[in-house]
């Protein structure tokens, strides 16, 4: 048996094919699915394929420390939890900030104040509360700020789980994404060691490039092995391109993101004794 659970991101491999053939594809290769922006999706025909959706985003906007945007997340939280509730989705991601267009917050903020930390933490225990009520859990993702998303408050791996550890709640969890992480903070097996208890799931791709594992500077082979040694058990999702090494308009195509899945699943099996 496998260490892990596995599953990938529907949005970012298959892309030649319609979304619903995107996840009947990964199913195909034995994993779950996770997806983004639940509001374009077409719940009930995505419930209807019968492959476990296991994370999706928890909110539509909103942040953690303004008075708006505290009200609109918490809001949005509960219209995520009527869509997880169609899925059967256990998971729900969240960030410290709204994103826009490109990555870029919404409330760019890198240096919270100490007022600001408290009021983040609050609004991360008042969503765990919904989060058990409905019975799903939420889970807060690191960000990097260097690449991807600059100014988003609260982003460092060391940041989310401050605020899970200090809100201690089984509804909260880190959503401990590694490609953050690595350009980040690095130290990826330390990091996710000492993470474990309030890690909710993982998610993998490769630096630079965010493509699957195997294409960049990750040993992720020695990570897989060191994090199932340590005892995590969870799900770790694929939230990566698929890419090749063809012409770069086939990157994301069948063939491409097949060959992306098989070696994302080759690397993270670990075989329990």
């Amino acid at each position: 048996m496998n260490a892990f659970t596995l599953s990938a991101c529907a949005e970012m491999i298959y892309l030649d094919k319609p979304f619903l053939e995107r996840v009947e594809a990964i199913a195909a290769h034995g994993l779950n699915v996770e997806i983004w922006d639940w509001t374009t999706k077409d719940l009930k025909a995505l419930r209807a394929t019968g492959v476990p959706v296991v994370s999706m985003t928890g909110y539509i906007e909103g942040d953690l420390t303004t008075d708006a945007g505290i009200a609109r997340l918490l809001s949005t939280a509960e219209e995520s939890l009527r869509a997880a509730d169609t899925l059967d989705c256990p998971v729900l991601n969240f960030h410290g900030t709204g994103l826009g267009q490109g990555g870029i917050p919404v409330v760019a903020n890198p240096n919270p104040t100490p007022a600001e930390w408290l009021r983040a933490a609050d609004t991360c225990r008042r969503l765990a509360e919904l989060g058990e009520k409905a019975g799903r859990v939420f889970t807060l993702e690191n960000l990097n700020t260097a690449l991807d998303h600059p100014g988003c408050p609260f982003a460092k791996a060391s940041d989310t789980r401050a605020l899970v550890a200090a809100v201690d709640h089984p509804n909260l969890r880190m959503n401990l994404d590694l490609y953050h992480a690595q350009i980040g903070e690095g130290d990826l097996v330390t990091l996710t060691t000492e993470s474990l208890p309030w890690i909710g799931e993982l998610q993998v791709a490769d630096v630079p490039g965010r493509a699957q594992p195997g294409t960049g500077e990750i040993n992720y082979r020695f990570v897989a092995e060191a994090i199932a040694a340590a005892g995590y058990r969870g799900n770790i999702g694929m939230e990566a391109w698929a890419t090749g090494d063809g012409a770069p308009e086939t990157n994301g195509s069948t063939a491409v993101s097949d060959a992306a899945l098989e070696a994302f699943v080759r690397t993270f099996t670990v075989i329990l004794d």
